[in-house]
This record gives structure tokens, sequence and C-alpha cells, in this order.
């Protein structure tokens, strides 16, 4: 925590304010960063560290907010007991108390004191803090009775969402014109207040660097979500939102181009904005729920796409050989890896490093997620029969040197891309494999012969994403030799005098100790043993075996060496590997 996020209140006459100086019921006093960061979790998850006390070590509530308020430097309040100062009140943004679950209490001179469920929040006092221009000091509340305080003071009518429209900043544009009916459902979605709304929703995302936007209906009301490095955080939303939901849903729906009256069916559309100057692309999925129509909308930030196997995170030695396979005349390359781990990232930054004049590059894509210049793209469209194998077929008629198969899926597809590497093409694509020593018997399980499988299949690169330490505020870790992973290279370690490091959370990385995510990779480049392998069907492990004979490093030895470095954790390399 911030050394300026510290100051006693002790110091500031409150004399309406219930403060209370944290008597710590541990005898250790501190929680540590593991305990932190299970608080952390639980509040991010809940919106309250009660369902974590036990592995907190508490019994009751109060206690385990004094032992956090003391491990931060903060204090805690009895909003029960407390009296707030008008004065504090007045001018302050509802929409920051709506967005951050926030409320103040008091001010003195240039400080003013806020009470939060959430001290971990340190984006949600620098917004207060620029935005008033005053210095913030958070006070820990128990959230039930801050709800109580918010809804008291503020009222759950219709001023309150109409306070915080009116002061929502407008910094989203439409670059698609927006066509609108006469229905009830696009009237409701023209209406500036919900407009604001979708704006807001919007426009944080952005700013907030998440990757996926999650609007849920519950029984108990809307829920939104961000998905930010990988991992998603809930939204702070007011009440009075949930009767805005079906002209939100409808909203989005006319602006990805969809059919609002549509409701029982899955629907894909695409966004095009400026969000603050930014060009933005969403990819937007609406699927009928239970409790209403559900949304998760991709977000894809034109302006800050840079392709470049250097900056993904492979480590030299992947990089010089898989350097060596994008630029082979002919054969098939994989990628593989689950949903959302890079794989299209990856492929992109090997297409911007091999493109020139002198090649022809075709891409057959189910979406196309960026637009990449010198490179011809084609969007597949099941509906109309343009499926990966049809605009595969048709691409070689292209005269090109280079084809991107978004996914091999089934087997015509698989079949298509074997004929064009025979055929002297170079063929990239990805596979939803756990490792990269099962593409060849996910290929052979399709129903492709084994014998073209180990002729044309000359690399496959698995990959997963872990998240970066932030850099600014990540510490050495205490580090218990005997609760370290068995397959983690201690002698490596102390031989080289490294350090393991930990999460901390800081303004920079709004908290979490993470900023920004990078991959970890498995490159396995066929040689003539592997292609005998594959050629007689063996399984994926003896497949493995031999790769690493012949000097592969797996996706665990490569997150561990990441720890090593001290970019990434330990816990971050457990989360998306498995033990080999």
């Amino acid at each position: 925590m911030p050394s300026e996020l510290r100051s006693p209140l002790g110091q500031i006459n409150m004399p309406n304010a219930s403060i209370e100086h944290g008597q710590d019921t541990r005898t250790d006093k501190l929680l540590d960063a593991n305990l932190l960061q299970i608080a952390q979790t639980a509040i991010a998850e809940h919106g309250c560290v009660s369902s974590a006390l036990s592995r907190l070590g508490f019994q009751s509530l109060p206690d385990a907010l004094q032992a956090i308020a003391h491990s931060l430097g903060m204090e805690t309040i009895d909003l029960t007991k407390a009296k707030v100062n008008g004065a504090a009140v007045e001018g302050f943004p509802v929409r920051l108390i709506h967005r951050y679950g926030l409320f103040p209490i008091d001010r003195d001179g240039s400080a003013l004191i806020v009470a939060t469920a959430n001290p971990f929040d340190l984006n949600a006092f620098d917004d207060v803090a620029n935005t008033l221009g005053v210095h913030v000091i958070p006070v820990i509340a128990e959230s039930t009775e801050l709800e109580k305080l918010i809804k008291s003071r503020l009222g759950v009518g219709a001023e309150t969402i109409d306070d915080l429209l009116s002061q929502t900043d407008d910094q989203v544009e439409m670059l698609d014109e927006v066509q609108f009916d006469n229905s009830e459902a696009s009237e409701m979605a023209q209406e500036a207040s919900v407009v604001r709304l979708v704006n807001e929703i919007l426009g944080e995302a952005v700013n907030s660097r998440a990757s996926d936007i999650h609007i849920e209906a519950q029984e108990s009301g809307i829920k939104i979500r961000y998905r930010i490095d990988g991992v998603l955080q809930r939204q702070a939303t007011p009440p009075e939102m949930n009767r805005f939901h079906a002209a939100i849903i409808s909203r989005l729906k006319i602006m990805a181009k969809m059919n609002i009256a549509e409701k029982r069916v899955p629907q894909d559309g695409r966004i095009k904005l400026r969000v603050s100057g930014r060009e933005i692309d969403i990819r937007v999925s609406v699927i009928p729920m239970l409790h209403g129509e559900g949304i998760v909308m991709r977000v894809l930030d034109k302006d800050n796409l840079h392709f470049s196997l250097r900056g993904i995170g492979m480590s030299q030695q992947v990089y010089d050989k898989f350097q060596q396979l994008i630029r082979l005349p002919h054969g098939i390359l994989l990628v593989t890896g689950p949903t959302g781990s890079g794989k299209t990232t990856t492929l992109y930054s090997a297409l911007s490093e091999i493109k020139n004049e002198d090649t022809k590059i075709i891409t057959t894509e189910d979406p196309i997620e960026y637009q990449l210049e010198g490179i011809n793209q084609i969007q597949v469209n099941s509906k109309v029969g343009l499926t990966f194998a049809a605009s595969l077929r048709s691409i070689l008629r292209h005269d090109p040197d280079v084809v991107l198969v978004g996914e091999i899926r089934d087997l015509e597809t698989a079949e298509n891309a074997t004929q064009a590497s025979l055929t002297g093409h170079l063929v990239f694509s990805t596979l939803h494999t756990n490792d990269s020593s099962g593409a060849f018997m996910r290929l052979c399980d399709m129903g492709v012969e084994p014998f073209l499988v180990s002729s044309t299949v000359e690399g496959v690169l698995a990959q997963r994403l872990v998240r970066r330490l932030c850099p600014e505020c990540r510490e050495p870790a205490k580090v218990e030799l005997a609760k370290l992973p068995e397959d983690f290279p201690i002698d490596q370690m102390q031989a080289n005098g490294t350090s393991i490091f930990q999460p901390v959370g800081c303004r920079e990385c709004r908290g979490t100790g993470y900023s920004g995510r990078m991959g970890i990779y498995e490159l396995l480049m066929t040689n003539d043993e592997i292609r005998h392998l594959a050629s007689e069907r063996k399984s994926s492990n003896v497949i493995k075996r031999a790769a690493q004979d012949a000097g592969m490093d797996t996706l665990r030895d490569d997150g561990w060496d990441k720890v090593l470095q001290g970019i990434t954790t330990i816990d971050e390399v457990l989360r998306v590997t498995k033990a080999d």
C-alpha cells in the first residue's frame, strides 16, 4: 500500500466518525502477502471477506477487517455509529459512489475520509483524488453497513440513476451508422439514459484494459464483469440499473446490427467504436439464458496492437527455432492451446515477420479478429457454405505462398491443409490440444492418414498465458522449499542465487499485483524419430519423451524459467499448466 494512503486518522479531527484503531486479535498482528491475497480475492468475487474468514484464521468479520486494516496501514469504521459530514457528501460525484461502492464520511481541509468495503481498489481512491483534487484517506467498513448507508443517503428511486447518468462523460463514438425501427425496444435503446449507461460500460472496460465484457442476467438482477489480464472481475452496479437491463441489451444488439426482436436463438455481431480517441473493435455474442439474454463482448483495441514475436514472451531458444519454422518453403505449422491462450496473436505475429512484397499470404478465419495490412483475409460464413474447408480449396487457386487456416476442426479441413502443404504451400493453423505432442494423435483421430500427418507437420507450438508481475510493486517472497511444487527447479534457483517474487498491489496495477500477460511456450520440432513415431500412431506421451530427449522444454519448464526470472509467480504457472 503506498505511503500516501497510510496517513493515521488519529491526526485528523473527526468528531462525527467512529474510527476504530484496529486491535488485532491475531498473535502475529499482521497478515502476510498470501493471506492478503486471499482476502483480496474474496472481496473481488463476493464483495466481502466473510467467505474467507476460516482461511484467514478468524471467527468474526470485525476481527478480520481490523487485521486487514492493520496490515495495510489503515483503520476501520463502524458505520452504525458514524455521523456523515454533509460537507463531505456535497459535490461528491454519485457515479463514483456507485462505480466503486464507497461513500464520503468526513473531511478536514484537503483530506477526504472515504468508507470502503474494498481497501485493495487503489484505482477507486485515485479516481476520487483526481476528480475532486483532494487527498483521500480510505477507512474500511463492513459491506452490508456500507450498502445500507448508500441506500439511506441516496435512496433507490430514479434520482440516483439520473444523477449517475448526468455525471457520466460521453467518450464513446459509434463509427458505423446505427439503424433503428419503430419497435418499443428500439425506442428504449435510443433514450439518452440508456445510451449513457452503455457508453459508460464500454468506456470503463476499455480504460481498464479489459479483454472481455460479461453482462449476465441473474435472478437478482444484472451482473457486469470485466476480464482483465485473464481474470474476471465483478464491477459494482447500482441496484437501479436492473430496470435498464432489457434496454441495455437492446441497445447493444442494435449497435452490433442484430435482430432485437429475436430473443430465442444465439446471435453474433460486431461494433466499431472510438473511445477517448482510440479505435476499438468489439465482437458481440448474445445467448438466451434462464433469466434473460446474456452478452459477452470481446474488446479488440486496434491502437494497442503490436504483433511481434519478440514481444510475446518467447525465450531466445524458442524464438530462434520458431523463426526457422515460419520460413520453411512448405509444411504445416500448428499452434495449440485452449481458447484465449493467445494462439491468434502468435500466428499474426509470425505472419507480420514474414510478410513482404515477394510473398502472398491468404488467411481464412472465423471471425477475423484483427485486420492486417498486406495480408488477404477471408471471413468464414458457414451459413452460405463458406467453411474453412471450402475457403481453403478456393485459396489454393489464388496462388498463395503462405496460408493461415483459423482452426482445423474437422477431417475435410485437415485433409485440405495436408494437401496444401504437399503441393508446396506453408500452412499455419491452430488446434485444440493440451500440449504439442498431442497434435499428431488429434489429426489422426480426425481421420487423416498417419503417414500424411508425419510427413507434413513440421512443428507444433503449445502455449498458455500467465500474468506478469507488476514491476512497480513486486517483492521477493519468503520461500519454504518443502512447499514448492515437486518439479520446481530448486537446484537451479539455489545455484543461480535467484529470488522468487510475489504480487503486492499498487496504483499502477490497480491493486492486483499483476500488469499485463505473456506467453509460456513448448515448441516441438519434428525430427526423423518423431515422424516415425507419428506414422505408427504412438501415444502423445511417447512422442513427448522423444521431443524432450531432442531438447524440447515443456510448458512447465518455460513457466518455471519465467518464475526464476521474476516475471511471473508459481501460482500463475500452476494455474495454467499441469505437471509433466
